[in-house]
């Protein structure tokens, strides 16, 4: 049996040759303007998981600032969450239970339904008003305990079940993601 990215599924694991990491980690090194670099990765990350919106929340950990920078969405119609700076240290994470997983450098949460999901991994009412997806990946950007960002897939309207493969891209995605945010965030600072 063929899996997305052309190995069976009793050899090594798909992350291994998956085309899109291979693109992910030439596009990520490239010499084009940080930006550029994390709004195309987005572009590439979306598609591939099958999601209707990926976005990249960007941090100054020294600032403890943030914000929703760069989005991908399927469509129009999907909601584009992007924001201003904002301090996120104060009440977000005490209304957050994700972002108290991020800011204290967790592994990565996968969320198959959000309406499934225990208030000690996320709370329900919060991501309902605030990103109104069903599922999710919160995959945290970190370097020494400390977070410069939040790589989120998601998906509207129904539950989606993140497999081993989508896991395994996302943990080798993450990694690759932290130099070229840490140089967005040295050329930007935090509004």
């Amino acid at each position: 049996m063929q899996g997305r990215a052309g190995v069976t599924s009793h050899g090594p694991s798909p992350a291994m040759f998956d085309p899109p990491l291979a693109a992910l980690e030439v596009l990520l090194t490239t010499n084009a303007p940080p930006a550029d670099r994390l709004q195309q990765a987005l572009e590439l990350v979306g598609p591939y998981l099958r999601a209707d919106r990926c976005f990249l929340y960007v941090r100054n950990p020294d600032l403890g600032r943030g914000r929703i920078a760069f989005v991908w969405r399927l469509d129009e119609a999907v909601p584009d969450p992007r924001h201003d700076w904002q301090d996120d240290t104060g009440e977000l994470p005490t209304i957050d239970p994700l972002f108290r997983a991020a800011l204290a450098a967790k592994p990565s949460v996968f969320v198959d339904d959000v309406t499934e999901a225990g208030p000690e991994v996320l709370n329900q009412d919060f991501e309902r008003t605030t990103f109104g997806h069903r599922a999710l990946v919160h995959a945290h950007i970190t370097e020494h305990d400390r977070l410069w960002g939040i790589l989120q897939p998601c998906v509207f309207g129904h539950p989606h079940h993140w497999t081993s493969a989508e896991r395994d891209f996302l943990n080798a995605v993450v990694p690759l993601f932290l130099p070229v945010v840490q140089a967005y965030m040295h050329e930007v600072g935090s509004g």
